[in-house]
């Protein structure tokens, strides 16, 4: 079993910054892609940014420009920088982990408790 613990979310203004952070314990074998959902209030959970073992990061269109994703596998951990938020960033941010298990190497994907980002004046 492997375990996501997020820090970071609360409530920023327009245009400010915020820092989430994700650390994978338990029974970490092999992490395949690591990164960031979100889903806003009446809609469906979207991708923000992941990251695969080989180093591809994969952006939605809003973060594009905005928000940096870092992976460090040493640490099993990801951190989502994010910039230049809007209003529309508001959601609860989910960390994401495509895992292979030890046993068998299936897939098996876990998610986070959720941490709230809150963007308003």
């Amino acid at each position: 079993q492997v375990q996501l613990v997020e820090s970071g979310g609360g409530l920023v203004q327009p245009g400010g910054s915020l820092t989430l952070s994700c650390t994978a314990t338990g029974d970490v074998f092999s992490m395949n892609s690591l990164g960031w959902y979100r889903q806003a209030p009446g809609k469906q959970r979207e991708l923000v940014a992941t990251q695969t073992a080989s180093g591809f990061r994969n952006y939605a269109d809003y973060a594009k420009g905005r928000f940096v994703l870092t992976r460090d596998d040493a640490k099993r951990t990801v951190i989502l920088q994010m910039n230049s938020l809007k209003p529309e960033d508001t959601a609860v941010y989910y960390c994401y982990l495509d895992h292979s298990e030890r046993e068998d190497y299936s897939r098996r994907y876990y998610w986070g408790q959720g941490t709230q980002v809150t963007v308003s004046s």
